[in-house]
């Protein structure tokens, strides 16, 4: 009776994919993070240079502030669109993005390619600082961090992560093949009850950091919700433009499981 695990225990093991592998793309975006992030090593006043240069500043953008000169001049006014995403308040403030984008921005990397997926995280950052904007068109503080484009790729990322074989789904295969399943349409999403159920949890969340106005470290700043709500939304709606995998016929790319019984 022993003979069956012994031939079991003995019997050679193919390739062991490890449990979280970062594609290049996504390495390279942490480690420029990182790297960004030494800027706190500078001389205080060349830090708030720093921060008032690459941050987003709505005020920055008020015409009726004549007399008012921000540093980095009108070209500030284009590139903090994006370069406040790569900005952080502090170690934590990093870490908690990069939590996030481990599972999400992996399966978008590997997805969409190098260059799709960093000029999709560009344009979901642009539209988390649109949407702080509108609803923060007097703020002086400049808003930092990557959290609208985490946000951005989390809500992409929800268009294929419960198809079957894909990264959340409970039969997968490996980490490749599993990021390039046939993606729901949007209207397809908007019918599933796992997608559904995400997002209602990610906008309670950020509805609750809004409301409570929580602050994320030891620093004070508040969570710039709304940011996070641009990205998301621009991820969700925008991801069939950054999408190379092609497309199939509805019936095979909703059927994340054998009875379809998830689907209304």
């Amino acid at each position: 009776m022993e003979s069956q695990p012994e031939a079991q225990r003995d019997a050679p093991e193919g390739p062991q994919e490890p449990i979280l592998t970062l594609p290049a793309a996504l390495t390279a975006y942490v480690a420029l993070l990182a790297f960004i992030h030494l800027r706190v090593l500078l001389p205080p006043e060349l830090e708030n240079w720093t921060l008032d240069v690459f941050g987003f500043i709505p005020k920055r953008y008020d015409s009726t502030l004549l007399d008012v000169v921000f540093p980095g001049g009108a070209g500030a006014k284009v590139w903090t669109f994006v370069t406040y995403s790569l900005l952080h308040a502090n170690l934590a403030h990093i870490g908690f993005n990069v939590l996030w984008l481990l599972p999400f921005g992996s399966a978008l990397a590997r997805r969409f390619g190098t260059l799709r997926f960093y000029v999709f995280l560009a344009v979901t950052a642009a539209a988390g600082a649109l949407a702080h904007l509108l609803t923060h068109e007097h703020a002086i503080a400049p808003m930092i961090g990557a959290s609208a484009s985490v946000s951005g790729a989390m809500a992409a990322a929800m268009r294929f992560a419960f198809v079957q074989g894909s990264f959340l789904s409970f039969s997968r295969g490996d980490a490749d093949a599993a990021a390039k399943v046939p993606a729901l349409s949007l209207g397809q999403a908007f019918r599933d009850t796992r997608v559904l159920g995400f997002l209602a949890v990610w906008f309670g969340i950020n509805i609750i950091f809004g409301v409570g106005s929580i602050s994320i470290g030891n620093e004070g700043g508040s969570v710039a919700w709304q940011a996070h709500i641009g990205g998301f939304l621009a991820g969700l709606m925008l991801f069939s433009l950054f999408d190379p995998v092609p497309k199939v016929a509805m019936h095979a790319a909703d059927a994340s499981s054998p009875d379809e019984a998830d689907r209304v």
